[in-house]
C-alpha cells in the first residue's frame, strides 16, 4: 500500500533535497522527532518509490558541454509510447517524456557542441522507426538550475 506524503515526510524530503548526505539525527533534531522516525520514514518512502536518493551531476562544472533539448514528432500518435520506450533505452539520454503541444516527445542529453548534437540526432534518434522529425535547441547559459526540480511540489 502506497501512502500519500504527510507534512513530516515532506519536511524530510525538503531537507534531503538540499543535502542528501545530512544525517538522520540532524533531520530529527530540526523536526523535533526521533532519529528512528526519520530513518523509518526515509526507508518507507524509498521502498514505496516515493523518493530516490542519488548523486546528481553539476552541469555548471561542464564548460565544454551544453544541454540539448530534442523535440520529437512521431508519425502516428499510437506509436508515441513505443518510440518513447525506445528512446529511454538510449543511454546518452537523461530524460525522455511524452509531451502535449507541438512535439510528441522531449528528450534531453548533454553534447559537446552543435555538430555533436546533429550527429547524435541523425545516428541515434532519427533512425528510430516512427520518428517523423526532430527540432533541437541547446541550452548554453543557465541562470538557474535547481537540482531539486524533481521534488514533490505541495
Amino acid at each position: 500500500m502506497r501512502r500519500n506524503l504527510d507534512g513530516s515526510d515532506r519536511a524530510i524530503v525538503e531537507r534531503l533535497s538540499r543535502d542528501a548526505r545530512v544525517s538522520n539525527r540532524e533531520i530529527a533534531e530540526q523536526l523535533g522527532v526521533t532519529e528512528g522516525t526519520v530513518r523509518s520514514r526515509v526507508k518507507r518512502m524509498e521502498e514505496e518509490r516515493q523518493i530516490r536518493i542519488t548523486a546528481v551531476t553539476n552541469i555548471d562544472r561542464f564548460k565544454d558541454a551544453a544541454l540539448a533539448y530534442i523535440w520529437i514528432e512521431v508519425e502516428r500518435s499510437d506509436q508515441t509510447k513505443a518510440i518513447a520506450s525506445a528512446l529511454a533505452d538510449v543511454t546518452e539520454l537523461g530524460f525522455v517524456g511524452v509531451m502535449l503541444g507541438r512535439a510528441d516527445i522531449l528528450a534531453i542529453t548533454m553534447v559537446r557542441n552543435a555538430e555533436h548534437l546533429a550527429e547524435f540526432v541523425h545516428k541515434r534518434i532519427s533512425v528510430i522507426k516512427g520518428v517523423r522529425g526532430t527540432r533541437s535547441t541547446l541550452g548554453v547559459n543557465f541562470i538557474k538550475h535547481d537540482y531539486r526540480v524533481a521534488r514533490i511540489v505541495s
